[in-house]
């Protein structure tokens, strides 16, 4: 039987993320996923690959209070109600929208832990950010992560990665939503719609992997792996690098639950990716 083994939640785009039991959808995905984004100065969006310490940066948010951690900062706890409401023009990746500004306290903390010029932005309850008309013909909506609103792998997909490592790595490398167990590896390459639970979900597209991952979540330190080792075997004809796959909610509303059976719906018969 095939099971959720994790739902992991990244409230701020790139920074770290945490577990949790259960999590509720809403038309951008699970509710509080990656809703925040730290931007540069011309609001172009900062990540890991330009900043390693921003996987050190903890965020939460409890009854609409932000609190933010790192290592060597004070705590900031910032109610939602004194954020404020400045619209500010941001980019993602190839995506243009509007934001709104947090405001400076939460800016300054920002820019002291991370040493550079930047502003923390959140969306509000009219963002727009199409998903890719090639993968969504439903005119569907995502946050700032990456493309999709959710992306799922699985324990044995992991696993095998790891048998042909020198140094095992752990799952928080590839900030998956959803992970899976009780399927063999790379199993999720041929799924199509899949059922967690009461939910429906549709699988689109494989997840091509970044520098993001070569960085050690613990130590900030990058280096070669494990994209040197997938390269061996998870890249395709066009170059890129796949580890994970793209995920759809088809209900915009639900809960997601720890432990929930998954059932694979309808399947897709011509894997272009060889294992």
């Amino acid at each position: 039987m095939m099971t959720v083994s994790e739902i992991n939640v990244y409230p701020i785009k790139s920074c770290k993320g945490f577990g949790v039991t259960s999590a509720k959808l809403d038309e951008y995905g699970l509710v509080g996923d990656r809703r925040m984004m730290i931007v540069d100065s011309n609001g172009t969006a900062l990540t890991q690959r330009d900043l390693h310490q921003m996987g050190f940066i903890e965020p939460s948010v409890i009854h609409e209070i932000l609190t933010l951690r790192a290592p060597g900062m004070q705590d900031l706890v910032v109610p939602f109600d004194v954020f404020s409401d400045n619209q500010v023009a941001v980019d993602v990746w190839d995506d243009s929208c509007i934001a709104l500004d947090c405001g400076n306290t939460v800016a300054e903390w920002v820019a002291d832990y991370l040493h550079t010029t930047c502003r923390l932005v959140r969306m509000d309850q009219n963002f727009q950010r199409p998903i890719d008309k090639n993968y969504s013909t439903r005119d569907e909506h995502v946050s700032f992560a990456d493309g999709f609103p959710l992306l799922l792998i699985s324990e044995a997909s992991l696993e095998d990665l790891n048998s042909r490592l020198d140094v095992r790595i752990t799952m928080n490398r590839f900030r998956p939503s959803i992970v899976v167990k009780g399927c063999d590896a790379f199993a999720e390459d041929a799924w199509k719609t899949i059922r967690i639970g009461e939910l429906l979900f549709e699988v689109v597209k494989p997840c091509a992997r970044c520098v993001v991952t070569t960085i050690d979540p613990n130590t900030g330190r990058s280096g070669h792996e494990p994209l040197k080792t997938l390269a061996t075997y998870r890249r395709t004809n066009d170059g890129k690098i796949m580890f994970g796959q793209n995920v759809i909610h088809i209900k915009k509303s639900g809960t997601l639950t720890l432990g929930a059976e998954i059932s694979v719906v309808n399947w897709i018969h011509d894997i272009r990716l060889e294992k």
